[in-house]
């Protein structure tokens, strides 16, 4: 167990993971799912007030009438496929967090909505000229590595019908941190990231030439240790649309967040709705 422990106390090379996950691990889970369903909360989702907003943006650039399915990858437990639901839209929600899904589905049934609720990876999914919207909000884009966001994009663009919208934001490297840091806490009585009793090791790396941060969270209990990763990578506007453009968006718009601000240049977020060139 100390060998494993010490293992993970060297600097980790860019976009390895960890040993576990916080979307798939059992109790973890449960934590992630309550931190979506704060209504006024901005840790695992936005508040829901901005929520309405980011819908209402959305449907103001892209109507159901003209761009009907919509394609919500990392839907968590629903809360962006419900309100684009009840805006008109026919709605497909795909994590691959069994937690968040099953949640997702049973507040469907409960509440009448009929949507299409996905477990899976979404890296894995293989969708063809099916949705006319395709999001990904809170920053998700960003803790992909540089081959996942390749893989994802022509993904997406295939799942797209020509003219279809890929709407995403990412932070800037206007937030790029460059001062690592190590602290440690003990947690007799279990915390968010175990129930056991246990040592909580928080570690930040900073890998500035590839313009990425690490979030490093290891767990030592009797008998166990878990290693989770966050990464985190941060965007010029001149990368992010390089890499859209690389996949065959065309027509990027950009905006300030996911409703609608205006953008401004060399701000701290970018939203992109880019579109799959006509073919």
């Amino acid at each position: 167990m100390l060998k494993k422990f010490e293992e993970y106390l060297v600097k980790p090379q860019l976009d390895a993971p960890g040993n576990n996950n916080i979307w798939t691990d059992e109790y973890v889970s449960k934590g992630m799912l309550e931190s979506h369903l704060d209504r006024d909360g901005d840790g695992a989702s936005r508040p829901f007030a901005f929520m309405d907003k980011s819908v209402e943006w959305i449907y103001s650039i892209a109507p159901p009438e003209k761009y009907k399915n919509v394609l919500d990858l990392g839907c968590g437990p629903g809360l962006y496929c419900e309100r684009f639901y009840d805006k008109g839209y026919n709605v497909t929600g795909v994590d691959w967090s069994e937690r968040s899904i099953e949640y997702a589905k049973d507040h469907a049934v409960s509440t009448g909505r009929k949507i299409d609720y996905v477990l899976k990876n979404y890296l894995t999914m293989d969708y063809e000229n099916v949705f006319d919207i395709a999001v990904i909000i809170s920053y998700d884009f960003c803790v992909l590595s540089k081959n996942d966001r390749r893989l994802l994009l022509e993904k997406i663009y295939k799942a797209l019908r020509p003219g279809g919208k890929f709407i995403f934001d990412v932070t800037t490297t206007k937030l790029l941190s460059t001062e690592e840091s190590r602290k440690w806490d003990y947690h007799p009585n279990g915390c968010f990231s175990s129930e056991k009793p246990h040592i909580c090791f928080n570690l930040y790396y900073c890998y500035p030439e590839d313009e990425t941060n690490l979030t490093q969270t290891i767990i030592l209990s009797d008998g166990d240790c878990d290693c989770f990763h966050i990464w985190h990578h941060y965007f010029t506007e001149e990368k992010l649309l390089a890499e859209l453009n690389a996949a065959g968006f065309s027509d990027d718009k950009l905006y300030g967040d996911v409703a609608g601000k205006s953008y401004i240049k060399d701000d701290d977020f970018i939203t992109v709705a880019a579109t799959k060139t006509n073919l």
